[in-house]
């Protein structure tokens, strides 16, 4: 009865750890024309934003993430993704300015987000 009991935590372990697994977050990052390229930047030290910084700024580009949807990717994740993909531009924060699931027709829901990668004057 123990053997049972032991090998169906197991189970449910090794099942949770499958689903979290599956999450994933594509994502497309696109290069304005004509702004200044910069080297990488450390991707933990990129700032999460909600709103435009008091300091001067520039805007890199934009990136688009779509994570799954079920099963979904935890916050940490979705922001570690912007951090990634900015820091390869050598941005200093990310401008997240849109936040949006969408139906899609034959498909499904769909969450989009969308950050502004920005360079500190």
């Amino acid at each position: 009865m123990r053997f049972a009991c032991a090998a169906l935590l197991l189970l449910s372990v090794f099942l949770a750890g499958l689903l979290t697994a599956c999450a994933t977050v594509d994502a497309t990052t696109t290069q304005y024309v004509g702004v200044p390229r910069f080297e990488p930047s450390d991707p933990k030290k990129v700032q999460i934003l909600r709103s435009d910084p008091a300091k001067p700024f520039d805007r890199l580009g934009e990136i688009h993430l779509t994570p799954s949807v079920d099963p979904a990717p935890s916050v940490e994740d979705i922001e570690a993704r912007f951090r990634f993909e900015a820091a390869a531009i050598g941005a200093d924060a990310v401008i997240v300015i849109v936040d949006r699931t969408v139906p899609v027709i034959g498909y499904g829901p769909v969450r989009q987000l969308i950050g502004l990668p920005i360079h500190y004057r």
